[in-house]
C-alpha cells in the first residue's frame, strides 16, 4: 500500500479557540468525523502521549497516539495501525505500511479569522474518496466553528 499525503487549507471566520473546539470537542467532532465513515468518533483525552482510536459504527477504524498538542495552534497524531471489527491490528502488512504516518492540524491567526491547514496520510487506494471527504469535513468544521458562541 502506497501512502500519499492529503494537504488542505480553509479560512474560518472564527478565532482559533472556536476552531480548536470544533476539531477536538468530542460532541462537535463526531459531526465532521462521521463524514469519513458513519458513526465515527474519537476515543482519547487528546493529551500528548495519549492513545487515540478513531472508530466508526462498524467498529472499524485507525489507532494512533498524540505526538503534539499545542492548544489552539497544532495537533499532531501519529498512526500505529487499524481496527477491524473491534480488533486492533498493528502487525499486518497494511498496518505496517501505514504505521508512522501523521495527521497534522495547524491553526494560524489571521486577524479575527483562523486558517486551518491539515495534512493527512492516506492509502493511495482511498485517495480520491478521501480528497472529497476532507473537503466536506473542512466545510463542516468551518460551519461548526463559525456557529459557536
Amino acid at each position: 500500500m502506497k501512502i500519499v499525503p492529503i494537504i488542505k487549507q480553509i479560512e474560518i471566520a472564527a478565532p482559533a479557540d472556536k476552531v480548536w473546539r470544533a476539531l477536538f470537542n468530542n460532541e462537535l467532532n463526531r459531526q465532521w468525523l462521521s463524514i469519513f465513515s458513519a458513526g465515527t468518533y474519537a476515543e482519547t483525552d487528546w493529551s500528548t502521549g495519549s492513545n487515540v482510536l478513531f472508530v466508526d459504527g462498524a467498529n472499524d477504524g485507525i489507532i494512533g497516539h498524540i505526538v503534539t498538542n499545542n492548544p489552539h495552534t497544532e495537533m499532531v497524531i501519529k498512526y500505529d495501525g487499524f481496527i477491524y471489527k473491534g480488533v486492533q491490528d498493528v502487525s499486518s502488512e497494511q498496518a505496517q505500511a501505514y504505521k508512522g504516518s501523521h495527521e497534522v492540524y495547524k491553526l494560524t491567526d489571521k486577524g479575527g479569522s483562523t486558517v486551518l491547514d491539515i495534512s493527512a496520510a492516506m492509502g493511495e487506494d482511498y485517495l480520491e474518496l478521501m480528497l472529497v471527504a476532507w473537503d466536506e469535513a473542512l466545510a463542516k468544521i468551518k460551519s461548526l466553528a463559525e456557529g459557536l458562541n
